[in-house]
């Protein structure tokens, strides 16, 4: 098999979608930067915020309350291991051992990255001590569902239009998920489900073309992360 064709076939982020994913990263990051600076070392909610949601109100109730319980489970610490645990498992039943990587690495990122950010931004919510900027639990769903859907967007003839769509598409709807969870349940502020949104855009497509480069490096050593 040519050496190109392989690394195309087996990469956890498709070619054809680098640059826009890239792009997309790109700005994503500013997002999280611009919102960082405007909130650092704030305690209340910003206008937007108050907008959109009474302040830090636990504003859901009744069987919703459960649903977003359940979201919120899946960003705590066994919840979020059980997740990549599944996703580890799935992808190695399917030999593709260079996605079992990113799972464990995209998800360790996007959490050391939220919770870096935390520390310098320093917004708070319900008091001094619980930081609240970026959402760490939006930010990780949101990171799974992009990588799980990558592999669909890098199929033989997916375009490029239609890759990016579906990539970002999974990214938002994980992410309004979690991030009304959140904010229902009075754990973020609005702009901190945003931030964490944008903080899974800027990260997985990073790490997902780190992983792709160590992998193809490895593979061109003689090693057997080709996949």
């Amino acid at each position: 098999m040519d050496p190109e064709a392989g690394r195309a076939r087996f990469a956890v982020l498709p070619s054809a979608l680098r640059a826009r994913l890239g792009t997309v990263a790109v700005v994503a990051a500013a997002v999280v930067v611009v919102l960082g600076v405007l909130f650092a070392g704030h305690g209340e909610p910003g206008t937007v915020d108050r907008w959109l949601v009474p302040p830090t109100a636990d504003s859901v109730r009744g069987p919703w309350r459960d649903v977003a319980l359940v979201l919120d489970f899946l960003g705590e610490p066994v919840g979020s291991v059980l997740l990549v645990v599944g996703c580890v498992a799935v992808c190695l039943l399917r030999r593709r051992r260079r996605a079992a990587v990113l799972v464990v690495a995209g998800g360790g990122v996007t959490v050391g990255a939220t919770t870096l950010l935390k520390q310098v931004v320093g917004r708070t919510i319900h008091g001094a001590g619980n930081l609240s900027y970026p959402s760490g639990h939006t930010a990780f769903l949101t990171t799974l569902a992009m990588m799980a859907a990558l592999p669909a967007a890098g199929r033989p003839g997916v375009g490029r239009t239609a890759g990016t769509s579906l990539v970002l598409a999974a990214a938002l709807a994980a992410g309004a998920a979690m991030g009304w969870a959140e904010v229902a349940l009075g754990a973020h502020y609005p702009t901190d489900a945003l931030g964490g949104w944008c903080t899974a855009l800027a990260v997985t497509p990073a790490t997902a073309w780190l992983v792709d480069r160590l992998a193809d490096r490895t593979a061109a050593a003689g090693g057997r992360l080709r996949r």
